[in-house]
């Protein structure tokens, strides 16, 4: 199996910023401030870092001294118009490393700008509604038969250089597109909303994707959490779902040199996340059930979990690379449907590890 790496790494900055493009009226035409955080993803080439296994620890490294300018200023004082995007692309710019496939800036917990490979700017915004519904077609005894609710997350992902408007998507217009739809979905039985008699994840990004594409002709992806730890996303043609879980493990690094604090026993509260891609199953209204993953995927977790990750045959060291390849082999093992791993030692620092043949990279 042919496998695509990412490395990835992350780095947090208190700024100052006014955007003066916007009216007067506007909230953020005023000087105001946000605790910003940044991520890079890249395919790093063989041999970047000091040692194999060092490359988190590395990237980290240069992601904080890129930030480090604008820890504690004024934005403006950088770039003129401060917005997320011209942010992500200054960063970009000054990134001194090879083979990045993206960049992010999350300005608030709910908003942000991903640049793509080729450049391109994904404004997304984050939002939520309260809301019950069961699924008519499980098993019997299957838990989401019964009625029950969740605090859905919805993030909306839009492409702001499709060129389809003479302005560029920015955070209003979602707020403005979503809307209507937060009216139709909040505090209601989903069951009962034409066209979610089966309100899976998947239905229901579905179902958004069907409304707001007529609105907002950029939209990218629609992604749907139906618990903190599950959800789906759909692009327009196919879907994907992942499941998120923490694994508190000890690790070292083979060929970290004598005395590098990563040659040493050390241990993280890891962020494993599985993604996998499927068919819908048209009566099921899902790709994979939740609880199947949860169940097949368990005998690896606990392989895993509370365990000293060196001294597992077959996994050739600890770096969060080798250990996400190991995840993928091994659980494409009992979930086929599994075709990318990400495994975080710290928030947005780790590796993405997937099949070659793996869709795009989609944020989530």
């Amino acid at each position: 199996m042919s496998l695509s790496v990412l490395h990835c790494a992350s780095a947090g900055f208190e700024s100052a910023c006014r955007i003066p493009a916007l009216p007067a009226s506007h909230r953020s035409h005023g000087l105001h401030g946000h605790s910003y955080f940044a991520t890079v993803r890249t395919a790093l080439p063989a041999g970047w870092a000091a040692f194999p296994g060092g490359e988190v620890q590395a990237l980290r490294v240069r992601m904080a001294d890129t930030v480090a300018p604008l820890d504690h200023a004024l934005l403006n004082d950088f770039l003129p118009e401060p917005t997320d995007e011209n942010l992500a692309r200054w960063l970009r710019g000054r990134l001194d490393v090879p083979g990045i496939v993206q960049v992010g800036v999350q300005s608030t917990t709910h908003s942000g700008v991903d640049l793509d490979g080729v450049g391109h700017a994904h404004v997304w915004r984050r939002y939520r509604f309260q809301a019950a519904h069961q699924l008519p077609h499980v098993p019997a005894g299957h838990q989401c038969g019964r009625m029950h609710g969740h605090g859905f997350e919805v993030i909306l992902h839009a492409n702001a250089d499709l060129g389809e408007r003479d302005l560029a998507i920015d955070y209003d217009q979602l707020d403005e597109v979503w809307a209507p739809l937060h009216f139709e979905l909040n505090y209601r039985c989903l069951n009962d909303i034409d066209g979610l008699h089966n309100p899976t994840s998947e239905n229901i990004s579905a179902w958004l994707w069907q409304r707001l594409k007529p609105a907002l002709p950029e939209l990218s992806w629609v992604t749907v959490y139906e618990t903190g730890s599950s959800g789906a996303n759909f692009n327009g043609q196919s879907y994907r779902i992942w499941k998120e879980m923490t694994l508190d493990s000890a690790v070292r690094m083979a060929a970290a040199p004598t005395g590098h604090p990563l040659a040493g026993i050390h241990g993280h509260t890891f962020t494993l996340r599985l993604h996998l891609a499927a068919p819908l199953d048209q009566v099921m209204g899902w790709t994979v059930d939740f609880g199947d993953v949860k169940a097949l995927f368990n005998p690896i977790f606990k392989r895993l979990d509370h365990h000293p990750l060196y001294e597992i045959a077959g996994l050739p060291d600890g770096d969060a690379a080798s250990i996400a390849a190991w995840v993928l082999r091994e659980g494409g093992g009992v979930l086929p449907q599994i075709d990318r791993v990400d495994l975080y030692e710290t928030r947005g620092s780790g590796a993405i590890v997937s099949r070659a043949d793996s869709e795009e990279l989609i944020p989530v």
